[in-house]
């Protein structure tokens, strides 16, 4: 499908990092962005005044053309030394320049030394004060809600085919590894939230580091395999697909308060807000995509979802939804297990259902995903203990008298989450790719 060009960044990507991009020819657009989409298709019959706003946007419409076609620049070239030193190696001198920095690093190459230096280079438009308020509130849902959340919200970015194959692709089918990805995932939005994590020698920043490498060695991987069908899914993990994890919760909080009639964030809302924007910086999302303004957050996850052409298959979606809801995510031994397992399970498909499904129920049945009697009371009581510990966490926090105690169990609490995730090594094992599905 020929196109008006892209922009300069998108193009010159061939001739940057030719082990990831050589071969593109980036005259198409590929299948998975909708060019016909229109706002009187169906699909947007529930947000046609949203959908409506965003179609009279031609400029944003294009800069999310350019990213569906677009990797990380610095993190891609580290991951093309692949032939040269191996992965391993890459994993170990990018720990080494995270935790002590990158000069101690003996011989490190230069892709290395530019991939942590933008890292560093924080921008003028990301407010610290803000961000450490935000990591500060944000502990509580992550104690709270995202034990019993994060499979729903992981499952959602298997809905769509174009965007779901590279997990397929790279052997995430499996009960075991449904289940890794699953806590990595955790693990990485849990990590960021505890003091210290987000300065440049905290685990967050190490852990931002890891998943962008994780990334550009899927990409490397893929394209170079020969089984990389470019026409159709464009680049694996382009910029667009990353930003919904990073600010899926903003554009919610966004789009409530706008469905309100209310324009601005609280000075709280901003500080979430600025946490997830400089969370995204560290992994690699440009400006372009982190919008600061409740219409701006919306506006940019509704033209990610009109771009994104509507396909679901049982073949890919089917197989990695199923996967990740039959893993066994906690230890079913104990009595409290069995109970949480319980929670989480019917907590996770109504986060699902109604957050990423519209509350389509009988859509939710035919994707595998059920919802019964059991799962909704599940669900109420998993609300009704996030909603307890939310209380009991965010009124401790207020009295002075008692804050500092609340305030160092509920870093002991994050601490426990982390060890109940287990490591999160961020990498991935190019033996176990299954580079015949695409």
């Amino acid at each position: 499908m020929k196109t008006e060009a892209y922009a300069e960044r998108v193009v010159r990507q061939r001739d940057d990092i030719p082990g990831i991009y050589g071969e593109i020819d980036f005259s198409i657009v590929p299948e998975r962005f909708d060019s016909e989409a229109t706002v009187d298709d169906e699909r947007f019959e529930k947000h046609r005044d949203a959908v409506g706003r965003v179609f009279d946007n031609p400029v944003l419409m294009e800069t999310i053309r350019d990213y569906t076609m677009l990797g990380d620049g610095v993190a891609d070239s580290y991951a093309s030394l692949i032939p040269e030193h191996g992965f391993r190696a890459l994993v170990d001198m990018l720990d080494e320049a995270c935790e002590r920095g990158v000069e101690h690093v003996d011989n490190a190459p230069a892709e290395l030394v530019d991939f942590i230096r933008a890292m560093e280079d924080t921008p003028d438009w990301v407010d610290m004060a803000l961000v450490e308020a935000g990591a500060r509130a944000d502990r509580v849902p992550m104690a709270a809600a995202v034990p019993f959340a994060i499979r729903g919200a992981f499952l959602a970015t298997f809905l769509n085919k174009y965007a779901a194959m590279p997990m397929t692709m790279t052997g995430t089918l499996s009960d075991e590894a449904a289940a890794k990805r699953v806590f990595e995932t955790a693990s990485f939005f849990t990590a960021t939230t505890l003091p210290g994590a987000l300065a440049r020698h905290g685990k967050g920043f190490q852990a931002a580091a890891k998943v962008r490498l994780m990334h550009s060695m899927v990409r490397f991987h893929l394209m170079s395999s020969g089984h990389w069908d470019v026409a159709t899914y464009g680049i694996p993990i382009p910029q667009v697909d990353q930003m919904p994890a990073g600010t899926i919760g903003t554009f919610l909080l966004s789009a409530k308060l706008l469905q309100k009639g209310h324009t601005e964030f609280t000075q709280a809302q901003k500080a979430t807000v600025e946490l997830a924007r400089y969370r995204c910086f560290l992994l690699g999302l440009p400006q372009d995509l982190l919008g600061e303004t409740p219409q701006e957050i919306v506006d940019l996850l509704t033209a990610r979802h009109i771009s994104l052409r509507e396909a679901y298959d049982d073949e890919t979606c089917g197989k990695l939804v199923r996967g990740t809801l039959d893993a066994d995510l906690f230890d079913r031994s104990s009595i409290r297990g069995r109970v949480h397992s319980w929670l989480e399970s019917g907590f996770s498909r109504f986060v699902l259902i109604n957050s990423f499904l519209g509350g389509d129920s009988e859509r939710a049945e035919s994707m595998g995903i059920g919802f019964d009697a059991r799962d909704k009371a599940a669900a109420g009581a998993a609300g009704a203990v996030v909603f307890a510990r939310s209380a009991f966490y965010n009124l401790g926090l207020r009295v002075p008298v008692v804050s500092g105690w609340f305030d160092t169990r509920l870093n002991a609490r994050l601490a426990q989450l982390l060890d109940t995730y287990g490591h999160a090594d961020f990498v991935t094992d190019a033996d176990k790719y299954n580079l015949t599905t695409a």
